[in-house]
């Protein structure tokens, strides 16, 4: 219950979630969400409103969907949800199993990804399983007709995955000086800048003058401090293994492998993208790539997957991937390149050597 502080604790104990990392509220209609959002909660006025013609363009058009929209909080949101900052992340799902649950709560359900904080997100039932076996949790999986009883980490494994595979774009409205808003990607999933300018353009309510759109998914911020959305701190979706971005420039060095390069890579997984890293794949611990053909959809799709089974590849340890250069209109390309810079903590190498195996506590 996202009106429940104390029910909200418990998700923070079991994930071993930091106060300062807020919650999504998830909702299955619209009005719901207008309710938590100061903007749309303030009925004493009926001049036009800038920021709830915004929300509601985004909603129509959005939602269900994976876009979360952060915006200034109504006074019943508990500050626990929104670690203090006064913004409240909404969102309506899409999933059947998401909607169900909480259309039969008949309250707004705050819900984060069923992980430990800053691991690799889950995408399956067996990577809960993986996490959160130890808490007081079901796992509920569209497949499973039994009830949950008798259910093992094997027939977790066989579930399906998510359809995106990442999470939602997270995008904040705020009002700032000269009566206009700011529209600003927090964090980049399935939704772009591009179709987020689209809607409001098309929707034709919206004076664009009036409306600035920026891209901030790059920016950090520490564990010890508050954010508006999930998602912000530089080390996330990140393997028990240490893991590199490598550069442009050492991904050239790569084509004629060296003795040197044979050995570091002789203990390393390496996660390709569109066979940036294919040279290597004879050589490496081991090898996988997230799509030969460098597709997006495919790429999201299998980015937490496959982040998960390299961490387990016996021996490891260190895990590579390139560092992407992605066109800023293919959103999920985007997202596929703010998890992997992410699962490395921010950190990219220009030239593959041993020193990367010494960063192992392997």
């Amino acid at each position: 219950n996202a009106m429940d502080e104390s029910a909200c604790q418990s998700i923070f104990a079991a994930k071993e979630r930091p106060l300062t990392d807020p919650l999504i509220v998830h909702v299955t209609n619209n009005d719901s969400a207008y309710a938590l959002w100061r903007a749309c909660s303030d009925t004493a006025t009926t001049k036009y409103n800038l920021e709830q013609t915004i929300l509601e363009q985004l909603c129509e058009k959005f939602w269900p969907g994976p876009l979360t929209i952060v915006a200034k909080a109504s006074t019943q949101v508990p500050l626990v949800i929104m670690a203090g900052t006064g913004f409240v992340a909404c969102r309506n799902p899409n999933h059947e199993i998401a909607r169900a649950v909480i259309e039969s709560a008949g309250i707004p359900i705050a819900a984060p990804s069923a992980n430990k904080f800053g691991h690799v997100s889950p995408t399956t039932a067996n990577h809960v399983w993986d996490d959160l076996r130890a808490e007081d949790i079901w796992i509920v999986d569209v497949e499973n007709s039994n009830g949950g009883e008798g259910v093992s980490k094997d027939s977790l494994a066989t579930r399906g995955s998510c359809n995106v595979g990442v999470e939602s774009s997270v995008v904040k409205l705020e009002m700032i000086p000269g009566g206009k808003a700011r529209i600003a990607m927090l964090r980049q999933g399935a939704v772009s800048v591009d179709q987020l300018e689209s809607c409001l353009v098309d929707g034709e309510a919206v004076d664009m003058q009036n409306v600035e759109l920026v891209s901030k998914f790059k920016n950090v911020v520490s564990e010890d401090e508050s954010s508006v959305s999930p998602g912000q701190t530089i080390r996330h979706y990140s393997p028990n293994v240490p893991s590199f971005l490598l550069s442009q420039k050492c991904i050239g060095t790569l084509a004629e492998l060296s003795g040197k390069h044979r050995q570091v890579l002789s203990r390393a997984v390496v996660i390709d993208y569109g066979q940036q890293l294919a040279a290597t794949e004879q050589v490496a611990l081991d090898y996988r790539d997230l799509s030969t053909c460098g597709d997006s959809s495919e790429a999201a799709k299998s980015v937490f997957e496959t982040l998960r089974w390299a961490e387990l590849v016996e021996g490891s340890r260190v895990i590579v991937f390139p560092d992407l250069q992605p066109s800023s209109s293919d959103a999920l390309a985007l997202a596929v390149k703010d998890r992997l810079t992410r699962a490395a903590s921010g950190n990219t190498v220009d030239e593959l050597t041993e020193s990367l195996l010494s960063s192992s506590t392997a």
